[in-house]
């Protein structure tokens, strides 16, 4: 380490003296210099590691968290406080008898707490008679404005959605979007998976999570 250090003062010192009154050499001197400086930092391991790459621990961490279930969802303007059910694939008649029970998390969407878009169907239906109460799970989803607040449960935290759309959409349309970035919510009318029809389509995007008083 002496070593080092004494060859690179001495490196230094000859060419001082050896370009001292010559144009431009101050710029030279102080280059070699530095360049010195640094390699005796480098051999005793203090050279600083850059933002960008002390940041690069802490990516991978978020990543790697796990996101949660989602269990119930409550909209408090509409009344709105259901569970939701989440089956174990995307098979038709399992999300059909999903349906019938409440809200129904899609598989294979975002779950709370990672990034990308949260899928949750509902029945909704204004018969005067209706024989299951989960027809009705998203009856008044269209009534929530921009602004409101959704909260979606796990069994540990309670994640808060800020609405940003209402919108009805065509049987025909392309109403979901898994392709976001961000950690999303989107809520559907549904009458069935085996059909298309016409149906609300709310989304809302994350305000933060907070451990869960329920």
């Amino acid at each position: 380490m002496t070593d080092i250090v004494a060859k690179s003062k001495a490196t230094a010192e000859a060419v001082l003296l050896g370009i001292q009154g010559k144009r431009g050499g101050f710029f030279l001197v102080f280059a070699l210099i530095l360049c010195s400086s640094f390699l005796f930092l480098w051999a005793i391991g203090a050279v600083p590691v850059t933002p960008q790459a002390a940041g690069q621990g802490i990516v991978r961490e978020e990543q790697g968290e796990r996101g949660e279930k989602p269990i119930r969802i409550v909209a408090e303007t509409i009344g709105l406080d259901v569970k939701v059910q989440n089956p174990g694939s995307r098979d038709t008649s399992l999300l059909d008898r999903a349906l019938e029970k409440g809200a129904v998390y899609y598989p294979g969407s975002a779950l709370l707490g990672e990034r990308g878009n949260t899928l949750l169907f509902g029945h909704s239906s204004y018969l005067s008679v209706v024989v299951k109460s989960a027809y009705r799970t998203f009856n008044g989803i269209q009534k929530l404005q921009q602004g409101k607040i959704v909260s979606v449960f796990s069994e540990e935290k309670e994640y808060r959605y800020r609405v940003t759309s209402v919108r009805f959409a065509k049987a025909e349309e392309a109403v979901i979007d898994l392709g976001v970035g961000k950690p999303r919510l989107t809520l559907v009318t549904c009458d069935s998976f085996r059909t298309k029809s016409d149906r609300f389509v709310v989304e809302a995007e994350l305000v933060g999570s907070y451990p869960s008083a329920s």
